[in-house]
């Protein structure tokens, strides 16, 4: 590996020390953890964009966890850094989201508004440091700093002012005990970067693939588009069927994004001093990113997919039901604690305020699967949104 890569054996360790493992690194297990996690299972009934009981075709957040998984490893052997570093944050990157996406995400954080709100990244933080609760000897993970680091800086350095998501990741660093050991305010390590980018890369191809899939686009639709036009008028002039051709599209604006992030960030990391870990973090910019040309292009295939499927008309009506359906939830469970499982109402029961009792109601709805959340609202109302 690189001399600027997170080394598996220079970890700064763990919150609550163990002894090595013989047969896997610090950040293999933190990778294995992850992933035997209840709320990683949980991801295979949360939305992406379209609802788990619309097709069996479409990506929940299990299956775009795993696709930037593979592009985050990708992307971090090509660049000599930790790829199990890498693979770990990606895996872990949405565990905090609610059910129903970011409509699930938008409910809960108005509803919080007045508690201090909510933010899914903030929660991925809180899941893997409070609310598994596997071991013996903690609660949480008891993941490595530079995986929890990742997690809470793969966007970007988190200033302790600005927007209620900072507000609330520092909030979640200072109850986990990590607050001396994470600097939210510089680079999280290129790692994490990676699977910072490999999202960005991994939904944009996906959510093309799901948009022709539901009929909400049409390949002659992007024959003009950024990043994908040139990929689409190559590939539509092949003769083959069309369930070809969208693959062979998002095979080749994945591999072209790829191979741009590579290219741009070898740049990047070769100017590094000092070429290290702590010269990644200090290095006042991302080192792990898309060309400006690149990232240009892509935001112009945001746009698109924004008006032609984020904002379709079937998605939006859906949209309207499932925020109902999260802020009916948190009202009622806030009125009638009762109404939730023993252990959440003796957690709710015990809290010392309002927003205490507020913040285990949102922990409550946040990890719920779209599944259950819809199953609990008809067993407490008597009509529940039709979410199609």
């Amino acid at each position: 590996m690189a001399a600027y890569a997170a080394h598996a054996a220079e970890t700064a360790g763990r919150l609550y020390p163990e002894p090595g493992c013989p047969i896997s690194t610090p950040y293999q297990r933190d990778r294995d953890r992850i992933i035997h996690a209840t709320a990683f299972r949980r991801l295979t009934s949360k939305t992406q964009v379209f609802l788990f009981h619309e097709g069996d075709h479409y990506r929940t957040r299990l299956t775009h966890s795993l696709e930037v998984a593979q592009i985050a490893r990708a992307i971090a052997r090509m660049l000599d850094l930790d790829e199990d570093l890498a693979e770990a944050v990606a895996l872990a990157h949405d565990l905090g989201h609610p059910p129903f996406g970011h409509a699930g995400e938008r409910a809960l954080a108005a509803v919080m508004a007045p508690y201090g709100g909510f933010d899914h990244n903030a929660q991925s933080l809180k899941v893997v440091t409070q609310l598994e609760r596997k071991y013996l000897e903690f609660d949480g993970l008891n993941l490595t700093f530079e995986t929890l680091e990742g997690l809470a800086k793969h966007n970007g350095p988190v200033p302790g002012d600005g927007a209620p998501g900072y507000r609330l990741l520092h909030a979640a660093v200072k109850t986990a005990g990590l607050a001396d050991w994470l600097d939210l305010e510089r680079f999280a390590p290129a790692e994490a970067q990676a699977a910072s980018i490999a999202d960005d890369i991994a939904y944009n191809s996906h959510d093309i693939d799901d948009g022709l899939r539901a009929g909400f686009l049409a390949l002659e639709d992007l024959r003009e588009v950024p990043l994908a036009g040139p990929f689409v008028r190559a590939a539509a002039g092949s003769g083959a069927d069309q369930g070809r051709v969208i693959y062979e599209v998002n095979r080749r604006i994945i591999t072209a994004m790829v191979e741009d992030v590579v290219q741009e960030s070898r740049t990047r990391l070769a100017a590094l001093n000092p070429q290290s870990l702590a010269g990644v973090r200090a290095a006042g910019r991302p080192v792990v990113v898309l060309s400006d040309e690149r990232r240009e292009e892509l935001a112009g295939l945001q746009r698109f997919l924004f008006a032609n499927v984020y904002r379709h008309a079937r998605v939006m009506r859906i949209v309207a039901g499932a925020e109902a359906i999260v802020r009916d939830l948190f009202e009622h469970y806030m009125t009638d604690g009762a109404a939730m499982p023993v252990s959440w109402r003796a957690a709710a029961q015990e809290s010392a305020s309002e927003p205490a009792r507020a913040a285990v109601v949102a922990d409550f709805v946040a990890g719920m699967t779209d599944r259950f959340a819809i199953r609990e609202h008809q067993r407490l109302f008597d009509a529940t949104p039709e979410l199609r």
